[in-house]
This record gives C-alpha cells, structure tokens and sequence, in this order.
C-alpha cells in the first residue's frame, strides 16, 4: 500500500492554496499560463490579521547552506518564510513597523545577509535587520530590528547597489525627496553618506556600477530614477558631487513609477503606474534605449493583454518579470528587444475576478532564487510561490510522442515514446532527484512508484524530456 504524506512540523502555517499545477488555464481558482502554484499563505499565517493588506517583497538566499528565504511587506511588519521547500513554506517571523505605526507603504531590500526596511509610517526611519538570525529559528519569533537609521522618518522605497554598499533612500522628506543615500558597508552601522535633491522627487529607482554600450561612462555608478514625470540619470560615483548626465520623458506621462535596467544595461524598462486608468489603454511598458547615457531614447511601447495597472517589474537574463496588480504576474521573452520584441510568455494572476485598472492584486515580484522559484507579494491574498511549468507544450510532445499513462495513477505508470527510452529520472518540485532508472533501451517502460509519496512529480525522458505526473 503506497505510503501517505503526513505533515508533522513543530511550526509550520498550512498554506491555503497548496502545489497546483496550471491545467487547461487554471491553477485552482487562479487563471495561468505556464505558470504553477506552489502555495499561497495568508496574512493571517505570516504574522497579521485579516485587516493586514501587503505591499513589497524581497529575497534572501543564506551563503551557508542555500536555504531560500522570503521577506514579505505587510502593513503593520515585515514577515520571514522559509520558502527552501516552496510546497510547505515555513513562517519564522516578524519585524514589526517602527513605533508600531502601520503603513500601506514598506519597502525591503537585501545587502550582505541583512534586510533594510523603510516605510511611509511617520518616524520610521530604516531598520537593520540581520538574516543569519532566522538559522534554526524554531518557533515564530517577533524580531528586534538590530540597527535603526533615523536620518530621515517616512520613505517611500529603498535601493541598494550590492557593489558598492549605498543603500540610497527615497521619497523621504529629506533632499526634496530625491535620493537620501546611506554607507551601509558596516550593515548595523549605517552612517549618512549624501543626498541629491536637484531633480526633487524620486519614487523608485536602479542603480548599478554601468557596464553597458556608453563607453564614455563604463566602471561609473549610475542612478536610474523614476520622477514621477520623468527618468533621470544620474552620475553618483562621487557621492558628493553627484552629475545629471540626462532626463527622458514620454508621450500620455502620468506618474512615472519603476523602472529596471536590462542585464546587458543598453535597455530601462519602465511603467508608469496611472497611465492606464486615465488614458484607457491597456498595461503600457516603456523600453528606452539607453546605448547614449546623455541621451536616451524611447524604443518602442509594449502594450498588454489586459486593461490592468503595471507596478513593479524586473528584468532577469532574458526575461522581464511584472507585478501587474489585477492582472497578477506576467512574464516576457525579452530576448529581442532590439527588435521591438517583448512577448508575453506566462502568466499567474492573483486576483481572479478582475482585470480592470484598480489598485489590487500583485504588488511585487521576486525572481531572482536559484532554484526558480518566483514570489509575489499579493495586496489583498499574501505570499504567493510559483515556478514557471518545467512540462513542454503539448504540441512538442506530440510530435516526439511520449505519453505517460495513466496519469494522475498510484502505484504504476507507463511511459511509452516513439523513439527508444533511454533513461527516466523523477524529480520532485523543488528539483531533488527521486530515482533513476538508466539503460532502458526500449520504447516503453513500467515504472513502480511505489517508493514515492503523494504528490506531484516531474518525469525527465533521456534528460531532455519533461511531464508531470500527478501520484495519489
């Protein structure tokens, strides 16, 4: 009789929605595209309450053992998931909002294994937070912050370069809310550095040390602001005597909101967050060519599927990741950009019943782990984990005809392939190899899943080919 999962944790927040595969557009009650559920928690299992609503989320993953973990925005803290086994997230606690004051607003960013949180909660100031404390945390703890910067009370966000350790703080009341940059070096000691208020206020930004087409300002570190009206760029490698190398506006300019620069740096792609709602259009992003730093370009505007807001988005290799409020997260191909090309590949939406041009439903994305796995921070429903479907189409398995059957089964699949069977390997959905089977050599195979729990699985075929299979 095949063994049953059975769930024993001395702490552990039962998802609401637990590992679902996309099929046939759905995810439970979620619309996808190539997209999984790997589970949800709610307010209510990370340290809030049913008035708790979230905003920003961040990652963390530790040097010492690649655990991977999330930090998660709420209105009253900022929580901490365990997320190394993305199935069954682990709650491992708080830090709780400055002053206990909550804020809609709380932004989070990771330098040398501590988290640096801001918030628009009056006299928040920054918390320091170090990481290395949720190692072998055993049951939910309320943190202590172990700095706190008060060099300014509300900010809006927070932007770190990791190459050169400023953090640099915005939409303060300091420096006309441009950026209020911060020595963070010394992590528990962070120490003023300088502020830049010439282009008055700065809402979110990316800053880099620019390796990208301008020759003429490779190896300087370079601030990509978004300023409400407009784009800035900005010279910061002297912190004393930061430079405007240019500004770049845009035609129906609302409220330019985010903005991240692609890998290569010759591209910002960049969402102005109310444009939609007042024009009518559709998700408009912005890609601006930034091959002459002093003089940047629009390349083209992508237009969405939907009539839904754009918020925060990152690009990653070739990707380019999209909180899309009501219309969840969307992922594109951005490959070929040099093309005018921004495709639409996958897609997760959190917020089901809605698509229209209202703030709710994803606010962040995170999709920088190693593993893949991807987190959204969700206004209204929580931490969402999710992974880009490992399976191929159904066209490109039909035409290599592998078919595994039956499927959802319980002690016994057959896998049955028009060429020959080589090898067959079951993994389960974090990536761990279960078992392997080698030296088939044969068009068909009963494998015996006996040895396997209840669950889902992918199935690998001569290490190329990739379905789930669904163990009950």
């Amino acid at each position: 009789m095949k063994k049953k999962l059975l769930l024993l944790s001395f702490f552990i927040s039962v998802s609401s929605f637990g590992q679902t595969i996309c099929t046939n557009g759905f995810a439970g009650i979620y619309p996808c595209n190539n997209i999984d559920l790997l589970s949800n928690m709610t307010f209510t299992q990370i340290g809030g309450t049913s008035n708790t609503e979230g905003n920003d989320c961040w990652g963390w993953t530790d040097p010492l053992d690649n655990k991977e973990y999330a930090l998660m925005g709420c209105t009253s803290h900022t929580a901490f998931i365990d997320v190394t086994n993305p199935v069954n997230p682990i709650y491992l606690g708080k830090v709780v909002s400055h002053n206990n004051i909550n804020s809609l607003w709380r932004d989070v960013k990771v330098y040398n294994n501590h988290a640096f949180i801001v918030s628009e909660a009056s006299g928040h100031g920054m918390q320091v937070f170090d990481l290395t404390r949720l190692r072998n945390v055993t049951s939910p703890q309320i943190f202590a912050p172990d700095a706190h910067y008060a060099g300014f009370g509300n900010c809006h966000n927070i932007a770190i370069n990791e190459a050169t350790g400023y953090a640099y703080c915005i939409g303060t009341s300091t420096f006309n809310g441009g950026p209020h940059i911060v020595n963070i070096q010394n992590p528990t000691v962070p120490v003023f550095a300088a502020g830049y208020s010439a282009q008055n206020y700065c809402h979110d930004a990316h800053i880099l040390n620019y390796n990208g087409p301008d020759i003429s300002h490779v190896g300087k570190e370079i601030f990509f602001g978004a300023n409400e009206d407009k784009v800035v760029i900005v010279d910061v490698t002297n912190k004393n005597n930061p430079i405007l190398l240019s500004s770049f506006t845009y035609s129906n300019t609302e409220y330019t909101h985010q903005g991240w620069v692609t890998d290569d740096h010759k591209y910002f792609i960049l969402g102005d967050e109310i444009d939609e709602s007042t024009f009518g259009f559709n998700t408009k992003t912005i890609i601006v060519d930034l091959t002459d730093l002093d003089a940047p370009v629009l390349k083209f505007n992508k237009f969405g599927a939907t009539a839904a807001i754009d918020h925060n988005g990152y690009a990653f290799g070739n990707e380019f990741h999209l909180a899309n409020y009501r219309a969840g997260y969307r992922l594109f191909d951005i490959s070929n950009l040099n093309g005018n090309q921004m495709n639409e590949i996958a897609s997760f939406d959190t917020y089901p019943t809605s698509n229209s041009a209202q703030f709710n439903g994803a606010w962040s994305i995170y999709p920088y782990f190693s593993s893949g796995n991807i987190l959204i921070s969700d206004i209204d429903r929580g931490l969402f984990v999710v992974k880009k479907s490992a399976v191929l189409s159904n066209e490109t398995f039909s035409k290599t005809k592998v078919s595994l059957y039956p499927n959802p089964t319980k002690e016994m699949v057959t896998i049955q392939m028009e060429d020959f069977i080589h090898s067959i390997e079951v993994l389960d959905m974090i990536g761990k190899s279960i078992l392997k089977i080698d030296q088939i050599n044969n068009n068909s195979y009963n494998l015996n899943l006996n040895s396997l729990i209840s669950g889902i699985y992918l199935v690998k075929v001569n290490d190329k080919l990739v379905e789930k299979l669904v163990v009950n």
